[in-house]
């Protein structure tokens, strides 16, 4: 998925050079001359990600990332500051006017494109959450999704892994007074340590002695106790391959050797912040959408949510000119599966379905049970990878027989999967849908145990 950046520069020169490095790694670019001017472009949700410059006429950046950070429509926004200020001092007025991070000009080209790609994924999660906490709302769940805002992001509990005992007793000296730090040097235990407590914020030395600290950071990401967890490293400085190499890998933010205790303070705090909002924001979904809005049975969305939720979807792939694509997927004679084995053995078929399902897609995709049907909605998706993804879920419920009667008895089970794409700019959620659920006749007249894309 392409972001779309938001450049902000009073100098023209600098926009454009940014904006060709940027639209070469085939992002969207957006551009603004004032802090005033993006504020309103961000206030009508078109940037995914903010570059701001800090010297500015009348508004310089520090106000304006204030500003952004401030209003609940535009805080969840990363934002970068790219500046030629180059003091400790600078950072951290960045990082406590609300900055993600702080790039020094000249920009290194790899520097810049691996922070804008990370910060991206994250700001595709957290909007994720916030559409469903939305759409929760507007179908008369209560929710209580946190405000960024007030948090303070203190009273956090860190892990610091870290093998320099010098290293390590300034630093925990350093947040003691407003986290709990447990310290670690052993980097397989703490591995055991993050996935066994709960913790806010892993601070991690890149340059560990006897381990590869990147083999820890992967395994912090491949674990799903660990998946959300903060990772700050500490570098030294030049050895920006294996940085880079660890945000690649998942590291949310660094800090370089020499560590000012100011700029460590900021973005620990950060980070703990933005954890606190993303976990609000899951636990509000999770706990209010349940009962109102998921199929019991199967524990995917049911009809009610995927009608509130889908036309903000195709809404929001209009206005962005993005790919949408509708999945229509119906099990092969099920009826005959509940004439025969009985209905809880259909309960069975429909529950290994519904997981089977799940693995074969993103976490970005809206997947629905839809009366005696399912939906699966793929944002930034076109017909031709719609319908690749199709196939995968058809071989994966055709390649293995599902288990009923508590697992005494296995039978074949196979599904026929319309597919349909939103076309043209007036393209509507019932009209998408319509088009699948033809696609979807389609594939059941030619012999079922297929997948049809609409031609349209």
């Amino acid at each position: 998925m392409s972001a779309r950046v938001l450049i902000v520069d009073d100098v023209p020169a600098n926009l454009k050079l940014l904006e060709v490095r940027l639209s070469a790694e085939y992002f969207e670019v957006v551009t603004a001359t004032s802090g005033a001017e993006a504020i309103d472009i961000a206030e009508r949700g078109l940037c995914d990600i903010i570059l701001l410059d800090v010297m500015m006429p009348g508004m310089d950046g520090f106000e304006a990332a204030r500003r952004l950070k401030s209003s609940p429509a535009t805080m969840h926004i990363p934002i970068v500051m790219v500046t030629a200020l180059d003091q400790p001092s600078d950072r951290v007025r960045g990082l406590e006017a609300g900055a993600d991070d702080f790039l020094t000009k000249p920009v290194n080209d790899l520097a810049l494109i691996t922070r804008v790609r990370s910060l991206s994924r994250l700001k595709m999660v957290i909007d994720e959450l916030r559409m469903r906490a939305v759409t929760s709302h507007e179908i008369g769940v209560t929710t209580a999704v946190a405000d960024m805002v007030s948090e303070s992001g203190e009273g956090g509990k860190i892990l610091l892994v870290e093998d320099r005992a010098s290293s390590a007793e300034r630093i925990h000296d350093a947040l003691a007074g407003k986290h709990m730090v447990d310290l670690e040097s052993n980097p397989q235990e703490a591995l055991f340590r993050l996935a066994e407590g709960k913790y806010d914020l892993l601070l991690l030395n890149l340059d560990l002695q006897e381990f590869d600290a990147l083999r820890l950071c992967g395994q912090v990401r491949s674990l799903e106790r660990t998946r959300h967890l903060p990772v700050l490293l500490m570098t030294e400085p030049g050895d920006q391959a294996r940085l880079l190499r660890g945000l690649d890998l998942g590291a949310n933010d660094y800090i370089v050797r020499p560590i000012d205790k100011n700029e460590l303070v900021a973005r620990v705090r950060s980070q703990i912040k933005r954890k606190r909002y993303t976990g609000q924001l899951r636990e509000s979904v999770q706990t209010s959408m349940e009962l109102a809005v998921t199929d019991a049975l199967t524990g995917l969305y049911n009809r009610r949510y995927m009608e509130s939720h889908v036309g903000t979807l195709v809404d929001r792939s209009a206005a962005r000119g993005k790919s949408l694509s509708v999945l229509l997927l119906d099990i092969d004679y099920f009826k005959a599966i509940n004439d025969t084995w009985g209905h809880d053995a259909g309960d069975d078929v429909l529950r290994d379905f519904s997981d089977r399902l799940r693995t074969c897609i993103r976490g970005i995709d809206l997947a629905c049970r839809y009366g005696g049907e399912f939906v699966v909605v793929m944002p930034d998706t076109d017909i031709g990878v719609a319908t690749m993804v199709a196939e995968r879920i058809r071989r994966r419920v055709a390649g293995d027989l599902f288990p009923i009667q508590n697992g005494q008895r296995q039978i074949e089970v196979t599904i026929s999967i319309g597919i349909a794409a939103r076309s043209v700019p007036e393209d509507t959620a019932a009209m998408i849908l319509k088009r699948a659920d033809d696609a979807l006749y389609r594939a059941k007249r030619d012999g079922r145990n297929r997948v049809v894309a609409d031609a349209a």
